[in-house]
């Protein structure tokens, strides 16, 4: 602007100089033009936004760990290696599983075998009964003291456990120290759990065996539903082994890239110690840092745009996908998420972003520069210009005075004479560089003066240079309204 103004100044001198020359040295009457820029007015669309700070996040996270303790076998995956889902991962060391396992199915066959015994066996004759009492009080008896005798074990196992447990939470016992205490305790609950299911199978067994009498009991009918129970608990058994065993080993749950190996083979794996974490990046959420008072403009389903200095000359685009209906811990922010496509990982997790939502919006609005406004005692005005003739001698190119070519040089800039207009306007939208104007006299085209000195009054003489045709200004149409 200081250039222009130079431009015209010096301009302004050489006419006066001239017009002075050609009326026999007599000074030019009144004061000299007053150098202005000015603009046009545009038909636009004007807006405000508000800017607030985000970070991308990825759209799933999850640091794996395995339900089952044990030394980490073998881990086939490093940092930044993409991943599909299902794909295996790591594997602890199940061989004690498999043994466990091996003895579990051989169990099993031979409570098939004891159930095909006594499905082949007939029903007991009269002369049996008394027999079969006698049998069945010594079963119940000997089943009670099975029992009685798992009581104590249980409750000596528990009192180990909860010792192990205490001394362990203080780092006096080491963990294998402890996990042999609790698998003990479980095995000696399963045992009183058989011994009571025993106990009771013998009763019944007792009960029918006296109402029999003389006459024939389908005592073995008891003898086949324990069987039954026993066979049931052996396949029990086996499932739960394969099922830890499956357990054993690390799979991805999701595509994704490995972010962090945490644990190398020989290392003790436990349930709480992960071993790999894996991040999906192929969609990322941008979580935004939302004050209350832009609430109204941030809901679901608004329109955003962000940007990030990581990803440089790049403007994404997407739309609110949820705000949290309660504030962060300690703040007056809330959390909104976008849920961004990335599919060439432009966007990484941790990166900081600058997100844009429009807050104020006016279509096909008379948009004049920010600095064309005057704020005045009636209200705010901006000024236009009236054309006037130019005086003699004025404007670029031509012959110098006396009919001489003018010296070679850049030419001087074509000026406009004209005459300063103050027009009131009621102001509306306005942002940081434009603002809409509403006045009958202000049409798009109307030129107004941007930049002018403190001298320039109502009806003043300026002179300036009309912005070039087909060239629109900077229309400066949109603002950016940040977070405190």
């Amino acid at each position: 602007m200081v250039r222009t103004q130079r431009l015209i100044g010096a301009a302004v001198l050489v006419m006066v100089a001239v017009s002075a020359c050609g009326h026999g040295g007599s000074a030019q009457q009144g004061p000299p033009p007053l150098a202005v820029d000015v603009a046009k007015a545009q038909r636009t669309d004007i807006a405000t936004y508000i800017t607030m700070d985000g970070q991308i996040a990825p759209h799933q996270d999850a640091v794996l760990s395995t339900p089952q303790s044990g030394t980490v076998a073998a881990v086939y995956v490093h940092e930044g290696q993409r991943v599909p889902a299902g794909m295996l991962l790591a594997r602890l060391d199940d061989s004690a599983l498999r043994a466990q396992l091996l003895q579990a199915q051989a169990q099993l066959l031979q409570a098939k075998a004891s159930l095909n015994g006594a499905t082949l066996q007939g029903n007991v004759t009269p002369s049996q009964a008394l027999t079969t009492v006698a049998t069945a009080q010594q079963q119940l008896a000997a089943a009670r003291s099975t029992t009685e005798t798992d009581i104590a074990a249980l409750a000596n196992a528990k009192l180990v456990y909860d010792s192990n447990n205490t001394l362990y939470k203080q780092g006096y016992v080491a963990q294998t120290t402890f996990e042999q205490s609790r698998a003990s305790y479980v095995q000696a609950e399963q045992a009183l759990a058989a011994a009571r299911e025993q106990q009771r199978e013998a009763e019944v067994a007792l009960i029918n065996a006296k109402a029999s009498g003389a006459n024939a009991v389908p005592i073995q009918n008891s003898t086949i539903a324990g069987s039954r129970a026993s066979l049931a608990s052996s396949a029990a058994q086996v499932k739960l082994l394969q099922v830890e065993i499956a357990q054993s080993s690390l799979f991805a749950p999701f595509d994704g890239v490995i972010t962090n190996r945490l644990l190398d083979p020989g290392a003790f794996a436990g349930p709480n110690a992960g071993i790999v974490e894996i991040s999906q990046i192929d969609t990322v959420y941008v979580n935004i840092n939302v004050p209350d008072n832009y609430l109204p403009w941030v809901q679901k389903g608004s329109a955003v745009s962000f940007t990030t200095s990581s990803a440089p000359g790049r403007t994404f685009n997407g739309q609110i996908f949820d705000v949290n209906a309660t504030p962060t811990t300690g703040t007056l922010s809330y959390r909104a998420r976008v849920v961004e496509s990335n599919p060439d990982n432009a966007l990484r997790g941790g990166m900081l972003v600058s997100v844009s939502v429009r807050k104020e919006y006016k279509h096909n609005a008379i948009v004049v520069p920010l600095t064309a406004l005057v704020q005045g005692d009636a209200g705010a005005a901006v000024y236009t210009v009236v054309p006037l003739p130019a005086p003699p001698g004025a404007g670029g190119g031509g012959a110098a005075a006396g009919g001489a070519p003018a010296a070679a040089g850049p030419p001087r800039p074509q000026l406009t004479f004209a005459q300063a207009k103050l027009v009131p306007v009621t102001v509306g939208l306005q942002t940081d560089v434009s603002a809409e104007v509403i006045s009958p006299a202000i049409t798009p085209g109307t030129v107004v003066i941007t930049t002018r000195p403190d001298s320039l009054q109502d009806k003043s003489t300026v002179a300036y240079t009309p912005p070039v045709a087909g060239v629109r200004p900077p229309p400066g149409t949109t603002a950016m309204v940040t977070t405190p």
